[in-house]
């Protein structure tokens, strides 16, 4: 037997490293590691040195064995007995005395050893049971590289960089990990259960600096090197499989001593949610003294096979050292206890061999932590495919591995995954269990890494905000960040998506906290300062045609706002408020405003110019001078009966000066033609509206339309700076109203009379609407019906032609026209001729077709200043079109009398082919 050696002190002592150089100096050798997750991890580093055709892996779920193997890396359960290397160690061996896997590395402080040379690595705690159970043994005292210091009390919010916060439960982690993903851009996340791909994966973004916090369970305490700087408790108290209790110094010591590297001090503490740690708790923790283990765990490693009650029996030996004490019921002997007592088992385990595969069997750990009958249930399964076949089935096996191989799901979803894929992992590292041992372990490892990376995947999808992470560190290092806007205005800054660039405004994406949203502005403002003035720069020499207004006084750039209209002391002058972030600078935003500025003056000069034109005529004296002002006030339209008296004030040297500007004295309105094109009508209802102070600025009518519904609650005054004159339940442009009222001048307005088809046509109307605005307007109209007589077949009427306005701004539709317009219809003609050969039929065989019609008469009431509306005032006109009613008198109840008429078929004027309206109304005409 070799020398025994064992190596004590506390965590960053090099104790490991010790082993590994030690075993390396040796041909052959073989180290036992309290996790999966440390064994591969010095798997790898060994392999880094010497290559992978000499280093085997040993776990419960892995095998790796080159043939030329010499240095076993293995976990404890799983180091192969009588190797017979040269060297072998078992590290953490003080965990001897833990409650489940206490046994297990007694057996081996107990029986296993090196033919040159053994090392034991510890905390100082177990030296004294080691001195007793193991008198051969020498010691080797190992101090701590750097210091370990309590901090006290700090909330998860505060935790510094660089810091590993701990927890005791799956949930516990999970919660930790999600607060700080929202407060410092994510976190690394640790635990034993994790495959080691998925742990590596997690380290990995820690270590590079992709995150600068770790959560981790205690799990962390078992020899993982990590570069951190503090450890901070979530809680001091855990669940040990029974029942909830507080941890003992030296666990909490063998967790906080993972802060600090090497010669790095390091330090701990606990979160605002834990109990601060006592004095003597501390100070024992930092000067690394602690009460020694006085007992061990122990299970008998001489099994009797010969029943399995002699195995159940020999297994529940007592031990015979008063430093041993026989351990808990393991899992193995619950499950063993379960099947043996099915009497099909009882019966199939006749011999020793039977007995020791139940034993194989029984010994596969419950890695799903399902129920202890469902998997009692599972191994008797297996222990009948294996009595009964010698194997398990590689069809039944293929199932189980195929229903797991799904990478969707959430992260208990691929976790519990993880841990069933594991049991078949096993199963397909025994030796003779399976046909085709290498495919099944080849095809379970990739199970294996296929969820492990999807596991990290998930992991870090709700762990770790990337964007955050990589700003803050880039905030940090206080280096100047690129930034990116496409053309869609998507910023990116270092690769990460932060929001868009709306005009001069910065939309950043939405951020899961206040903290988040904090870290992505100072990154993103940063960055875009650069953008900020180029844009700048580039508005300021843009176009006017690049840049508009909304009819609720927005300012656009394109698509972008950037910024606005507010109310200035003069209707024509309005103030500007650009749409500019604070960061962006006051450079920034005097020269967006001032741009602005220059635009909408221009635009009001520009449509309204001949407001400006009669402003700044000198010619213009007096009363002229006096109304134009007046005018340039109302925006170029103004009510006739607001200014009766000044009209009739004016000469007619004054009129004919303001009709040079474009002054169009009307019958209900006076106004500039030119101001009820759509767009000056635009900017007239949204500059009366701002400096009105309305809430809600009216929307601009259709261009086109003669008439409009009136709708009520609007503002008052809404219908004349449209360009409107509500009258009933519609609203006439008030262009098309003067011309409306030129033809009933033509009419006798109290004998009565009917609409003409130009009537009609101006206005667009069908003849009930047309019937609402006479009404509207101040006349009476009265309904009535009428046989109808075929109209003889004659020349269309000419259209007017007194056109006022451009054809585009006066001009209805010519389908809205055609539509609307009813052709007149001639009673009082005499009716064609019949033809001789045509069949008499008598008046009673045949129903006349009626039609309906209105007399228009004035209502003697005045809808304008108390005058009707063919009184010229002031004009020097008389009315004209006196005498008796179109159509001669009226009949019976309204209606016109079926005789001849007493005057002579109207001549009609010869269709003007350039005239839409005019072709329409023959096209109805000819319908009728």
């Amino acid at each position: 037997m070799g020398r025994i050696t064992a190596v004590l002190g506390p965590t960053n002592t090099g104790k490991t490293h010790y082993a590994l150089e030690r075993m390396l100096g040796y041909r052959s050798g073989i180290i036992g590691l309290p996790l999966r997750l440390l064994a591969r991890e010095v798997y790898d580093k060994l392999v880094a040195i010497r290559g992978p055709s000499v280093v085997a892996l040993v776990t419960g779920e892995e095998r790796i064995v080159p043939e030329r193997t010499q240095y076993w890396v293995c976990t404890v359960e799983a180091m192969p007995e009588a190797m017979g290397t040269d060297f072998l160690a078992i590290d953490e061996i003080q965990l001897c005395a833990d409650p489940e896997r206490g046994h297990v590395f007694t057996d081996r402080l107990l029986r296993a050893r090196g033919t040159h040379e053994t090392l034991f690595l510890g905390a100082d705690t177990v030296r004294s049971a080691i001195a007793e159970l193991v008198p051969q043994a020498q010691f080797m005292r190992r101090d701590r590289f750097s210091t370990l210091t309590y901090t006290g009390s700090r909330k998860i919010s505060r935790m510094r960089p660089r810091s590993a916060i701990v927890g005791f439960s799956v949930d516990n982690v999970y919660a930790i990990a999600e607060l700080l993903r929202r407060q410092k851009g994510g976190a690394a996340v640790v635990m034993g259960a994790l495959s080691p791909r998925t742990r590596n994966a997690q380290v990995e973004m820690y270590q590079n600096g992709d995150v600068d916090y770790l959560v981790a369970t205690d799990a962390i305490g078992m020899g993982l090197n990590l570069d951190i700087d503090h450890i901070a408790f979530s809680s001091t108290r855990k669940f040990d499989g029974r029942r909830m209790r507080d941890l003992m110094p030296n666990e909490l010591a063998q967790i906080a001593g993972r802060a600090g590297r090497y010669r790095t001090d390091g330090t701990y503490g606990v979160t605002g949610e834990a109990r601060p740690l006592d004095e003597e708790v501390a100070d024992a923790i930092s000067e690394h003294r602690f009460a020694p283990i006085r007992t061990l765990q122990w299970r008998n490693a001489a099994l009797s096979f010969g029943t399995t009650e002699a195995l159940i029996a020999s297994l529940e030996a007592r031990p015979d050292h008063q430093r041993l004490v026989r351990g808990r019921e393991a899992d193995d002997l619950i499950a063993l206890k379960s099947l043996a007592a099915q009497p099909e088992i009882a019966a199939a385990c006749s011999d020793a061999t039977a007995v020791k595969l139940l034993w194989d069997v029984c010994r596969i750990p419950d890695f799903r932590g399902i129920s202890a009958g469902e998997h009692a249930g599972l191994l008797d399964r297996i222990f009948g495919f294996l009595r009964e076949w010698g194997r398990v089935p590689d069809d039944w096996l293929a199932r189980q591995v195929k229903r797991i191989d799904r990478t969707q799901g959430d992260i208990d979803t691929l976790s519990k995954r993880l841990a069933y894929i594991r049991t078949w992992t096993y199963v397909a590292q025994r030796k003779g269990w399976v046909d085709d041992a290498q495919h099944w372990r080849e095809a379970t490892r990739a199970v294996e890494d296929r969820l492990s990376d999807a596991l990290h995947e998930a992991l870090t999808q709700r762990f770790v905000d990337r964007r955050t992470s990589v700003l803050l560190r880039r905030l940090k290092q206080k280096e100047a960040m690129l930034a990116e806007v496409n053309d869609k205005g998507e910023v990116s800054v270092e690769g990460q998506y932060v929001g868009r660039l709306e005009g001069f405004r910065f939309r950043q994406d939405k951020a899961g906290s206040p903290d988040e949203a904090k870290t992505l502005r100072q990154a993103s403002i940063a960055a875009l300062t650069p953008h900020f003035n180029l844009r700048a720069d580039r508005f300021y020499n843009a176009p006017d045609t690049e840049i508009d207004f909304t009819e609720q006084g927005g300012l656009m750039w394109g698509t972008e706002a950037v910024g606005k209209l507010v109310r200035g002391d003069d209707p024509l002058r309005p103030r500007i408020e650009a749409f500019v972030d604070e960061e962006a600078g006051p450079d920034v935003a005097q020269k967006v405003e001032r741009r602005l500025q220059h635009f909408i003056d221009r635009k009001i000069a520009a449509l309204f110019e001949p407001l400006t034109n009669l402003k700044g005529d000198e010619t213009l004296e007096g009363l002229a001078k006096g109304f134009a002002y007046r005018l340039i006030e109302a925006m170029g339209v103004i009510p006739r009966d607001e200014v009766a008296g000044e009209v009739k004030d004016l000469d007619q040297t004054a009129r004919g000066a303001l009709r040079k500007h474009g002054v169009r004295f009307g019958q209900f309105t006076i106004f500039l033609p030119l101001l009820l094109k759509p767009a000056p009508t635009r900017l007239r209802l949204l500059l009366w509206s701002l400096y009105e102070n309305h809430d809600t600025f009216p929307e601009s009518p259709p261009p086109g339309l003669v008439t409009i519904p009136v709708v009520e609650g609007l503002p008052d005054g809404t219908y004349l700076r449209a360009g409107y004159r509500p009258a009933g339940d519609r609203a006439i442009r008030i262009d098309m109203l003067e011309r409306l009222a030129d033809m009933l001048r033509a009419q006798n307005s109290r004998a009565g009379f009917e609409a003409t088809p130009d009537m009609l046509s101006i206005t667009g109307m069908t003849l009930e609407q047309f019937a609402a605005l006479m009404t509207g307007l101040g006349y009476k109209a009265e309904r009535g019906e009428r046989a109808k007589v075929a109209a003889p077949k004659e020349t269309p009427a000419e259209a007017p032609s007194d056109v006022d306005m451009a054809s585009e701004d006066v001009a209805q539709p010519v389908e809205e026209a055609a539509a609307s317009a009813e052709p007149e219809v001639v009673a009082d003609e005499p009716a064609a001729e019949a033809s001789p050969d045509a069949e008499v039929t008598s008046e009673s065989d045949e129903t006349p077709e009626m039609e309906v019609f209105y007399t228009f008469t004035w209502a003697g009431r005045a809808r304008n200043a108390g005058r009707k509306p063919d009184d010229r005032q002031g004009q020097g006109q008389r009315p004209r079109g006196k005498g008796k009613p179109k159509g001669g008198q009226k009949g019976k109840g309204g209606a016109r009398p079926q005789t001849a008429s007493a005057r002579p078929p109207r001549k009609e004027k010869a269709i003007d082919p350039d005239n839409p309206f005019a072709a329409a109304l023959m096209g109805l005409k000819d319908k009728g």
